[in-house]
């Protein structure tokens, strides 16, 4: 629970997955896969754990390149620390080869890093370590109630599998050189509101709230994709819990930017949606 955000959720994960090569003697597992359309924070913590990055590319429609991650995969197999990967896709798709990629970064003895930063889509639903997950980190802020608005705080608790939990960093009052955070039981203003919104939802209501965060998205997919172009979306048309507009269209014919609809929804009262990530000007 000590991770204050996602970033430092994932670097403390890949500390974890660090730790667990180094027991067994593997200490040249340094490399890390990291698609194209990664959060640029995975990257970061990486390097920061001791990893190098080496990208995997993206497909046309959004997915990561299996033909390519399968080459890199095979070319630094004996290196291989990790693949990072979000999941759905930061493109707004639902990776449908998911588990495939989990399952060929295992057979090159690599374990696989699961960013929670979309798990709107998946709470209720689906398990990160079923899909073949060693770690996992969440954002409080972005998926148990804790106002994205204002800068948060973000919290980025991270959950592992058995075989990593030996590994995972503990604080300086265990005796530990390895704390990622200055609290060791984590924020104290924030865990208290996330416990008690998982309470009062329930199971069944956080099922209900990944369901309508889809079909919200979906609706907002089908309404402006009517008059800006849909980026990606998956084999049977549809997106995850968000989905990429292409705004360049409206820059073209009237000079309008990302950033003036971002400012003009501030206008009326609307948090601005994310700008121009993972692709410029959308």
């Amino acid at each position: 629970l000590q991770p204050n955000a996602g970033s430092q959720g994932e670097y403390a994960g890949l500390l974890a997955i660090r730790g667990y090569h180094l027991s067994r003697g593997e200490g040249h597992r340094t490399v890390c896969l990291i698609p194209s359309s990664a959060h640029g924070t995975n990257p970061a913590s990486a390097a920061m754990a001791g990893m190098s990055v080496v990208v995997v590319r993206c497909t046309e429609d959004g997915n990561i390149d299996m033909a390519d991650l399968q080459a890199k995969a095979a070319e630094h197999s004996h290196n291989l620390a990790a693949l990072m990967f979000t999941y759905p896709s930061t493109h707004g798709v639902f990776e449908e080869g998911a588990r495939d990629l989990c399952a060929l970064v295992h057979s090159h003895g690599g374990q696989v890093y699961f960013d929670g930063a979309n798990l709107n889509a998946l709470v209720g639903l689906a398990r990160p370590g079923d899909i073949g997950a060693d770690v996992c980190h969440m954002n409080l802020h972005k998926t148990f109630c804790i106002p994205h608005g204002g800068g948060g705080p973000g919290v980025g608790p991270i959950g592992v599998k058995a075989h990593l939990k030996p590994y995972l960093p503990g604080h300086v009052t265990e005796g530990s050189a390895h704390a990622v955070a200055a609290a060791p039981f984590g924020s104290a203003s924030i865990l208290p509101i996330t416990w008690m919104y998982i309470r009062m939802m329930g199971a069944s209501g956080l099922k209900q709230a990944t369901e309508t965060a889809i079909i919200s998205a979906n609706y907002v997919a089908t309404w402006l994709g009517e008059h800006f172009p849909l980026l990606y979306k998956g084999r049977n048309g549809r997106v995850a819990h968000e989905c990429i507009l292409d705004t360049r269209v409206l820059k073209d014919s009237a000079g309008i930017s990302v950033d003036d609809i971002a400012k003009r929804l501030i206008d009326y009262g609307f948090h601005a949606p994310t700008m121009s990530f993972p692709v410029a000007g959308t």
